[in-house]
């Protein structure tokens, strides 16, 4: 269904780029107000597809644990607003999807993770630190659950770091 495609998604140690995106047809979320807390931030090619459900749902069970490690979730699809807001309904998610639909994808190609030959993003993950900068980057195939152990795994190296440069 989808094709291949080279990834390109922007590696540890890079800025995060900033980003203002819808969650509802009147709310707006901005990446750096997260500045000061690790983000999660889940880029998704489709609402309704079966991976994404089940990639999306996955996190969504296991927020509590990102919320532990003291980082927040976005996930981001070039879906709309109205179509993310029926997914979450349906899905009972508990953290914003954010349409990067108009511009459209122009989010996922700032970070390196747009597929221009489908429209849609990749199946892409990104861990930023409280400072702003990629700790993480990982792109799935798209028809592959990721899955959370990376992302968990990235955010206990970040808690490490921060805990051992307050013993410091």
């Amino acid at each position: 269904m989808y094709s291949k495609s080279p990834r390109t998604a922007l590696p540890a140690g890079d800025e995060a780029p900033d980003f203002s995106l819808r969650s509802t047809p009147d709310q707006w979320v901005t990446l750096s107000e997260f500045r000061g807390q690790p983000v999660i931030v889940a880029f998704y090619p489709a609402d309704w597809s079966p991976v994404c459900g089940d990639q999306m749902a996955l996190y969504n069970e296991i927020l509590p644990e990102f919320q532990k490690l003291g980082a927040a979730l976005v996930g981001i699809s070039v879906d709309g607003t109205w179509c993310h807001a029926a997914f979450a309904k349906d899905r009972k998610l508990h953290f914003p999807l954010l349409a990067d639909f108009e511009p459209k994808g122009a989010v996922a190609r700032s970070y390196g993770v747009y597929r221009d030959k489908d429209g849609v993003s990749e199946r892409a993950l990104f861990v930023i630190d409280a400072d702003g900068f990629i700790h993480w980057s990982h792109v799935s195939p798209v028809g592959v659950n990721p899955g959370a152990a990376g992302i968990l795994s990235a955010l206990e190296e970040l808690q490490t770091k921060k805990e051992a440069a307050t013993v410091s």
